[in-house]
């Protein structure tokens, strides 16, 4: 009986990271056509992943709090309904084509997903035991990139149909003209997001009456090898390690998953074939989560999948800096591969060991998703930063912008570096004094 009421559940939280990974992974549709409709540059685009992941920084101790009071089923219906709200606000942002407004959405449905995600991460961690946590976190992860490569094809066609055309035309236009065109291209988010309103209210109202069970964290004392008692999240280097570890994983993820449209339009690949390129890092981070179901634990540790992870993606990172046109898009592509493991290894390895500080660590960990917040910015920052340099050194506007787009790569070096620390040395100090 507990066996089916487990299996379950992971059915019902897996079509909850189906739904915010259909939410988030949309972004990189959202990033170009953002640019286009209110005439940004590189690094104010980006602000579109900024808007969506601050969110957690926000409201992740918030969320925590808020599921304290609730529990994790209604906590799930509220981030939904919060969500289906964050959808509606792209209604007037498309009318008014204002990007706070737009960015203001983004920032809600991020909220709700925060309380979703603060549920749903620790819910099926604890579900079972610690050592297949990563399996059952391979799962979610699953459905959250199937999800998430059909929401960037949906909205990549809805959102960059005709983007180039459009380009075209904005390049000889009169000041009216431009209005008109922007206008129009904007009112194409109004259907999309209607449908997902709704979709998202129905299912708040659905999981209400879900057949989830309770389960908790232990609510034991954690001892020092002193066998005193600790009383404080601070006394968990491990911890705070595998936040850092997290908060740079997830920059590196949506790096790789909402840069690569763009990168592919730099390169010279037009709107109608960069709208796949989302969909090609998801499908290699599906297909690697499909392993991890397979081998952890029986037969590879959560702790060599996290190492074998961050080594490919220094590897893969060094590739897409010293190649060139679609073979670079397919590296930017491949660290699907290296990133797919990390979310499911980090979890378990930070969780292990909290006992009644569980719920804690899990809102810090969720709060660490803010990496998603500054670090592809930064990456846009540099991004304008080298194509401005590259333009005063005679290099034309395009090739510049391909060449700045490549270059700026670099910056997931560390990220994985630090990943790479935390999986062979990191989760292991649990004591300051070691």
């Amino acid at each position: 009986m507990q066996q089916k009421n487990n299996t379950t559940a992971i059915i019902i939280i897996a079509s909850l990271f189906f739904i915010f990974g259909f939410v988030t992974w949309i972004n990189g549709a959202l990033i170009p056509f953002m640019k286009t409709i209110n005439e940004l540059t590189e690094s104010q685009s980006y602000l579109v992943a900024t808007a969506s992941y601050i969110s957690f920084v926000v409201m992740a101790l918030p969320a925590s709090y808020i599921l304290g009071k609730i529990g994790y089923k209604k906590g799930m219906s509220l981030g939904l309904i919060i969500m289906a709200i964050g959808a509606l606000v792209f209604i007037p942002a498309a009318e008014a084509r204002t990007y706070w407004v737009f960015l203001a959405g983004i920032f809600i449905q991020g909220i709700g997903m925060t309380i979703l995600q603060t549920a749903a991460n620790p819910y099926i961690t604890i579900l079972g035991p610690i050592e297949s946590g990563a399996k059952r976190i391979a799962i979610m992860g699953i459905a959250n990139k199937v999800a998430g490569a059909l929401g960037s094809l949906i909205f990549g066609a809805l959102l960059l149909s005709g983007i180039d055309e459009t380009k075209e035309k904005l390049a000889g236009a009169t000041l009216e003209e431009t209005n008109v065109l922007l206008d129009t291209m904007a009112d194409s988010v109004f259907m999309p997001y209607v449908i997902m309103a709704i979709a998202l209210f129905l299912l708040g109202i659905l999981i209400r009456r879900a057949p989830l069970p309770q389960v908790e964290a232990t609510e034991e004392p954690v001892l020092e090898e002193g066998k005193t008692a600790k009383t404080s999240i601070f006394q968990f280097p491990n911890l705070w390690l595998g936040v850092i570890a997290l908060f740079v994983y997830v920059g590196a993820e949506v790096i790789a998953g909402d840069t690569i449209i763009a990168y592919g339009i730099s390169l010279g690949f037009t709107g109608e074939e960069a709208k796949f390129f989302t969909t090609y890092t998801l499908m290699a981070m599906v297909a690697t989560y499909a392993l991890g179901v397979l081998l952890i634990p029986k037969y590879v540790k959560q702790k060599t999948a996290l190492i074998a992870s961050a080594v490919l993606g220094i590897i893969f990172s060094f590739c897409i800096l010293s190649t060139t046109g679609f073979t670079s898009v397919l590296f930017v592509a491949a660290l699907g591969i290296a990133n797919a493991l990390v979310w499911p290894a980090i979890w378990p390895l930070t969780l292990d060991g909290l006992g009644k500080f569980t719920k804690t660590g899990s809102a810090l960990l969720i709060m660490a998703i803010s990496g998603g917040a500054i670090i592809p910015p930064l990456y846009g920052r540099i991004v304008d930063a080298n194509k401005h340099e590259l333009i005063a050194k005679g290099l034309q506007e395009a090739d510049a912008i391909a060449t700045a787009s490549t270059e700026s790569y670099w910056i997931l070096i560390p990220c994985y570096a630090i990943i790479l620390f935390f999986a062979i040395w990191g989760h292991k100090i649990k004591n300051w004094s070691k």
